[in-house]
């Protein structure tokens, strides 16, 4: 049964690891965000009361 000779596989295994491991994360660390966030302010807006139009 070939598919459990590990030879073949293995090394396939081996450099698809290191690709994802060396230039993947260096490639998705480099990407600009087109909307970077901002902070949101620490004070809070105070809620306008809610005028009824039957009251």
């Amino acid at each position: 049964m070939p598919q459990l000779n590990p030879h073949p596989w293995f090394i396939f295994l081996l450099f698809s690891w290191i690709i994802f491991l060396t230039i993947l994360p260096k490639k998705v660390m480099n990407h600009m965000f087109n909307n970077n966030p901002t902070l949101k302010s620490t004070e809070k807006p105070k809620p306008e009361p809610w005028n009824w139009p039957w009251s």
